[in-house]
C-alpha cells in the first residue's frame, strides 16, 4: 500500500461486542485503548458513534478525548450519525435528532473531526425539495462551528435517495460548500451501483469513501446481513479494487474508512479486530506495504 494511503478504523468495525441499533451501542473498549491500538496497527484515525460519544463523555471531556487522540498521532476522526434531520421541528424524532446534531457539531469543533456522517437509516419518506433544503440547513449549522464536512450516506434503507444521481441532486441543490456525499461499497454493491457509476459524482462532492465487503446475493434479512454479516475487504465478492480505482481516478485523495459490521469480528479481542481490519484493507490497494 502506498505510504500516502491513510485508513480509518470506523466505529462499528472496532467497537467490539455492541448491539447495533437494538441495545447497548457504546463500546466496552476504552477510548484510550482504541486510539492506542489504532496507532499500533497503522490506522491514521478512528470513528465514533453518537451513543458511544455520549458514554465516553461521562468520564472524559472533549478536551481529554482530543489529547488522547493527538497523543497517539491520529489525524482523522469520523463522527456519526445524524438521522431525522429533515423532519419538521415539532416532530419528536426531529427533536431527538437535534440533540445528537448539537452534540456532534460541538464535538466536531473541539475534536477537529474530518466529517460528520448523516443519512436516513430508519427509511423515513421525505420529498426531495424538503430533504435538499434541510440538508442545506444542517450544513449551515455545522459551518458556523466547525470546518468538518457534512457527508450524506445513501443506502438501501433510504426511502428517498437510492441512486448516485439523486444523491448528487440533493447535495448540489443544497449548494453548501461543506456538504458532500459518503460512498460505502457495501451500500453501493447492495444497491447494484457499479464502480463506474461513481464517475457521475462531481469531484467536489466525493467527500468520503468507506470500504466493506460481502456476498453479492442478498440474505433473506437484509437488515441482519447489513449489521452482522459484512466481511472484511478482500474476504467477500465485491469488486473493491474497482471501486477504489474509480474513486482515485475521479480525484479522491482523502482517507479511506473501513466499515465492517460483523458479529464474528465484533467478538474477537481488541488487538485482533484492529489488526485484521487494517491488514485486509491495506491489501486492497495496488502498492501494498508491509503490515505494521
Amino acid at each position: 500500500m502506498g505510504a500516502d494511503v491513510e485508513l480509518v478504523g470506523l466505529y462499528w468495525t472496532v467497537s467490539g461486542p455492541v448491539e447495533v441499533h437494538i441495545g447497548r451501542e457504546w463500546s466496552l473498549f476504552d477510548w484510550a485503548d482504541r486510539c492506542a491500538e489504532a496507532r499500533k496497527v497503522g490506522f491514521s484515525g478512528i470513528g465514533i458513534w453518537h451513543a458511544d460519544l455520549q458514554h465516553v463523555l461521562e468520564t472524559r471531556s472533549l478536551a481529554e478525548m482530543k489529547k488522547v487522540f493527538d497523543d497517539n498521532g491520529l489525524r482523522h476522526l469520523e463522527l456519526e450519525f445524524i438521522m431525522d434531520w429533515f423532519l419538521d421541528p415539532d416532530d419528536p424524532r426531529r427533536q431527538a435528532s437535534d440533540e445528537v446534531r448539537e452534540l456532534l457539531i460541538r464535538a466536531a469543533a473541539e475534536l477537529g473531526s474530518h466529517h460528520i456522517k448523516v443519512g436516513n437509516i430508519p427509511g423515513t419518506p421525505c420529498g426531495l425539495p424538503q430533504l435538499t433544503e434541510r440538508f442545506g440547513e444542517l450544513c449551515a449549522d455545522a459551518a458556523r462551528q466547525t470546518d468538518a464536512k457534512v457527508v450524506y450516506e445513501f443506502m438501501p434503507f433510504d426511502a428517498n435517495v437510492k441512486s448516485v444521481d439523486t444523491a448528487v441532486a440533493v447535495v448540489a441543490g443544497a449548494a453548501a460548500p461543506n456538504g458532500g456525499i459518503a460512498i460505502d461499497t457495501w451500500h453501493m454493491s447492495k444497491l447494484g451501483i457499479a464502480p463506474d457509476e461513481l464517475r457521475r459524482i462531481p469531484r467536489e462532492y466525493l467527500s468520503w469513501v468507506e470500504l466493506s465487503d460481502g456476498r453479492l446475493e442478498d440474505m433473506d434479512d437484509l437488515i441482519d446481513e447489513t449489521v452482522n454479516h459484512r466481511r472484511l475487504p478482500g474476504e467477500g465478492e465485491f469488486d473493491l479494487r474497482a471501486y477504489i480505482a474509480v474513486c482515485e481516478d475521479c480525484g479522491y485523495g482523502g482517507p479511506w474508512g473501513v466499515e465492517v459490521l460483523s458479529e464474528e469480528l465484533r467478538n474477537q479481542p481488541l488487538e485482533k479486530i484492529f489488526r485484521r481490519a487494517y491488514e485486509t484493507t491495506a491489501s486492497q490497494f495496488a502498492n501494498e506495504r508491509s503490515s505494521t
